[in-house]
């Protein structure tokens, strides 16, 4: 069943391309909302991902690069936005960063880099900030939206090797409570969403992953990892209107493995 309340709005979301980003997407344009996404270097894939989304749901897409370790070109990107899309309603803030921008950041507390540390705080704060500023500004014109910002579990538990990530994301979180607060008189909402480990590239990246995959399905009362669709649905629950009084909050989606 559609929710009426997304079907004609916009959504703008970071790293649309793969994993929890792809399935966010999916969930909205599948819900009728037009959709912005950004993607990092696989231009070709964005291009047939806009051709996949414009062909399946009958909306409109448009794919942006966006290097989220130079958070200030979000201001030119909205921009392009605004000359692509009359309203800006939705905005996520997902897109992570790997390989060698994470040297330092990605390993045991004895071998953390300033550097590596800097970086993924980057992509995960600053970007959020700066990201959420500029979909503040077009949301206030139409009258309000809902701002998210994807979190995980590594800041509650302990995940080898992610010390750096971790504390990045208990950052975002407090973030999100300064904009909810400070945006509310605009209509604005702004909530994070907190994964367990999720079955994306992204983990499957981890040199652990296999060990990350079986202790998961073995915390869960529910027996397995969590998938990208998980978190996609939780993402258009806090977009719509039937959680238009939740904001400033971080919701914990993580198949009951924290508590254990």
């Amino acid at each position: 069943m559609k929710l009426s309340d997304i079907e004609g709005r916009t959504l703008v979301i970071s790293g649309g391309t793969r994993g929890i980003g792809k399935a966010i997407v999916h969930e909205f344009a599948s819900n009728g909302a037009n959709i912005a996404f950004t993607y990092n270097s696989n231009e070709e894939l964005a291009k047939e991902q806009v051709k996949e989304l414009e062909t399946t749901y009958g909306i409109k897409a448009k794919a942006y690069s966006l290097n989220i370790l130079e958070p200030l070109t979000y201001k030119d990107l909205f921009k392009r936005i605004d000359e692509d899309f009359d309203r800006v309603d939705f905005f996520i803030s997902n897109a992570i960063i790997s390989g060698r921008a994470v040297v330092g950041g990605y390993a045991k507390f004895m071998r953390l880099k300033p550097k590596g540390i800097n970086n993924i705080f980057t992509a995960t704060v600053n970007a959020f900030v700066v990201g959420a500023q500029e979909a503040a500004k077009r949301m206030e014109k139409v009258g309000g939206g809902s701002i998210i910002s994807l979190s995980s579990t590594g800041n509650l538990v302990h995940i080898d090797n992610y010390a750096g990530h971790g504390t990045a994301k208990a950052a975002v979180e407090t973030m999100v409570k300064y904009a909810a607060t400070e945006l509310g008189e605009l209509g604005i909402r702004v909530n994070a969403i907190s994964g367990g480990p999720i079955e994306t590239d992204a983990l499957r990246a981890f040199t652990n992953y296999e060990e990350v995959k079986a202790k998961t399905a073995e915390l869960s009362p529910l027996n397995r990892m969590g998938k990208p669709q998980d978190m996609a649905g939780a993402a258009l629950f806090l977009c719509s209107d039937k959680a238009s009084w939740i904001t400033g909050h971080t919701l914990l989606i993580d198949g009951g493995t924290t508590f254990r």
